[in-house]
């Protein structure tokens, strides 16, 4: 495959369509990425350190059970399909049992890591934006 063609599958957002038949589970796989490299970029503006304290800064984060709790606080502000996107997310079966973390946060924390990645491989960076400014916060508080 070449470059050109490379780039023209990573560019450009897909169609809404389908990334809404995508797997919740697959939504989550890109979302925990796309949260992870935000929370990074932030905290290597906002700290100045050391890479291993960036690294146990950025864990308080996106550990599961931070995740769960900022779902938690952003409920009363997602839309409808926001809402179906995270318990989509949160209802589906996985493979894995969590580890030091009680199901349900595992569960609600795929649900936020499935809304973030839907709104990133649909192209919806403002709210993207939004939504992991106020993760912050979340935490933060």
């Amino acid at each position: 495959m070449t470059s050109k063609k490379i780039l023209d599958i990573l560019i450009p957002p897909m169609k809404e369509k389908e990334v809404r038949g995508l797997n919740p589970l697959v939504l989550a796989y890109i979302g925990d990425a796309v949260f992870e490299l935000f929370i990074r970029k932030y905290l290597i503006i906002t700290e100045k350190t050391l890479v291993n304290k960036l690294h146990k800064s950025a864990t308080k984060y996106v550990k599961a059970d931070a995740q769960s709790t900022i779902i938690h606080g952003l409920m009363d502000e997602l839309t409808e399909e926001e809402i179906t996107i995270v318990k989509r997310g949160r209802n589906t079966k996985t493979n894995t049992s969590p580890k030091n973390i009680e199901l349900i946060d595992y569960k609600y924390a795929t649900g936020f890591e499935a809304l973030l990645g839907y709104h990133y491989l649909v192209g919806n960076q403002d709210r993207l934006k939004a939504l992991i400014s106020k993760a912050i916060i979340e935490i933060e508080n």
